[in-house]
């Protein structure tokens, strides 16, 4: 079907096409788009509001760390866990704020890989571009699975909690699976138009749960002392508590990953270039907040940490615990359980759109198989529906492995932190390099004008001068330290239960990329494609 873009763009000579273009002729979106040569072909429906709780949601941080922050007890203890999320809270700020002057830069689905596209040296450009598609494309399809995997399963430990006697089954924690990422197709397509209002209501119910799990928590549960800011705990058996804490670190990056998921919807946004910085920085403000909140009072409540430790080997999530004997009430536990099971839910919904539009994205530039036939979009509603049902199709398959070893799943779940981490690295250290350069990166231009490799240009929205440029320095370090640190294994003596198998399937991922790329992929992929001749 022909968009009312091509029909125009069709109608002009390039002269007159490109003064249309700069007349009031397109919004200033199409405009952004048209400056990196693409078409805009996809339906703006999100605003700043909509996207901010698509962003939270994605996000869910306070949620993230009651279920992920069992690894830091382990190592780095109550201590570990508070400065250890302040840290990747700080860091994680920093890496996207740059990450946000790339998407004001150049606002595209594509993201991580066509940023990287248009900083690279000549040489390398069109390998790095592509490795670094691969690995964004891996990591998001990895967070699609892992988060119906993670809520399910939390699903089957709240039955386990009201059920004692239940005993749970690997092809039930699989099914369970299977019926959220059903959910979250729905809400994709079928329902696809009410995507908008959803996202605005979860937003709602992201801060209302918030405070329905904060405030029974608190004032029912005795309380601890402020020696938790203190404590310190090596159950992995490091030679040092520094080595342990090192080793505990990345779990809080878990709860705070994936606030590019605005940038992957960016060509659905209205205001892109100003309004996917906004949303982004806010819901890292917001549920940064929102997480140390939650994470105070969680360790105040924690009662015997080493009680809660072994809840684990019953319940699977000791949170569950934490409520349980901080409320003394097993179905108010429930009920707080639930709430972070609903969503969970949702923020499924929201990841797999990301990860299907990630894939069109890159699918439109050739960069995957069957390109031809992912980039189609349905008709009505003028959404990816290929990359929609192959993205589901992966996670089903994915959730295959929990039929034989939950614990080999656990890498997928690593999968997401190493995949993204890659692409935030890469196209931070690629910027820095750039604003480096004699001839660096000029200012906005209203006015069209290409935007690529040989005529970089700022957005609206950017950090200025030298701070700018210590921010992105400091966002680089970070990111170096915490993607070195997130394929270390939880404990000393190494088992294969407790083996952190994170390098052997990212390694695999990047192996695989680049085989392609030597035999395919270097024929048919240069990067992004200029759809638009100005």
């Amino acid at each position: 079907m022909e968009t009312e873009f091509q029909s125009r763009a069709k109608a002009s000579s390039t002269a007159t096409f490109a003064e249309d273009v700069n007349g009031e002729g397109y919004s200033r979106d199409d405009r952004d788009l048209i400056r990196l040569g693409k078409n805009p072909v996809l339906k703006r429906n999100f605003g700043f509001m909509s996207i901010l709780g698509f962003s939270c949601t994605v996000l869910i941080t306070w949620e993230g760390m009651l279920i992920v922050s069992t690894q830091s007890l382990v190592n780095g203890g109550p201590a570990g866990v508070i400065w250890g999320y302040l840290i990747v809270w700080i860091g994680t700020l920093s890496s996207f704020t740059v990450l946000s002057e790339l998407a004001s830069m150049a606002p595209t689905a594509g993201g991580q890989y066509h940023w990287v596209a248009m900083l690279a040296p000549d040489s390398s450009r069109r390998f790095l571009s592509y490795i670094t598609g691969w690995i964004t494309l891996t990591g998001w399809q990895a967070a699609t699975a892992s988060a119906a995997y993670l809520t399910g399963s939390l699903l089957q430990s709240i039955i386990i909690m009201l059920k004692p006697d239940y005993t749970p089954q690997p092809w039930q924690t699989m099914l369970f699976f299977w019926a959220i990422v059903g959910f979250a197709v729905f809400i994709n397509t079928i329902a696809s138009k009410t995507l908008v209002h959803f996202e605005r209501l979860i937003l709602i119910l992201h801060i209302l749960g918030f405070f329905s799990i904060l405030i029974p928590l608190v004032y029912l549960a005795p309380h601890g002392d402020t020696s938790l800011f203190t404590t310190f705990v090596n159950e992995g058996g490091w030679p040092t508590r520094g080595l342990s804490f090192m080793v505990g670190l990345p779990t809080s990056v878990f709860s705070l990953v994936g606030a590019d998921s605005a940038v992957h919807m960016a060509e659905e946004i209205k205001n892109a270039s100003t309004v996917v910085p906004r949303a982004i920085l806010f819901s890292i403000g917001l549920n940064g907040a929102l997480g140390f909140a939650m994470m105070i009072a969680y360790l105040f409540c924690l009662g015997d940490l080493q009680a809660v430790l072994e809840s684990q080997e019953t319940l699977g999530y000791p949170f569950l615990f934490v409520f349980q004997t901080g409320t003394n009430s097993t179905p108010g536990a429930a009920v707080m359980g639930l709430i972070v099971v609903v969503l969970g839910l949702c923020c499924t919904v929201s990841v797999l759109a990301s990860s299907s539009r990630m894939l069109w994205s890159f699918a439109r530039d050739r960069g995957v198989p069957i390109w031809r036939t992912f980039v189609k979009l349905e008709r009505r509603t003028s959404i990816p529906i290929y990359t929609i049902a192959f993205t589901t199709i992966v996670s089903v398959l994915l959730s295959l492995i929990t039929l034989g070893s939950s614990v080999a799943f656990s890498n997928i779940v690593n999968l997401t932190v190493a995949g993204l981490y890659s692409s935030y690295l890469l196209s931070c250290m690629l910027l820095l390099w750039r604003r480096t350069q004699t001839q660096g990166i000029k200012p906005y231009d209203l006015h069209i004008s290409r935007v690529g490799p040989g005529n970089l240009q700022w957005g609206p929205w950017r950090i200025p001068g030298i701070l700018g440029v210590l921010n992105n320095a400091f966002a680089c370090m970070y990111l170096l330290l915490l993607w070195f640190w997130s394929f270390w294994p939880p404990a000393m003596s190494v088992t294969p239960e407790s083996m952190n198998f994170n390098v052997l399937t990212f390694g695999a991922v990047v192996l695989f990329a680049v085989a392609w790329y030597a035999i395919r992929a270097r024929k048919v992929y240069i990067g992004p494609i200029v759809e638009v001749t100005l």
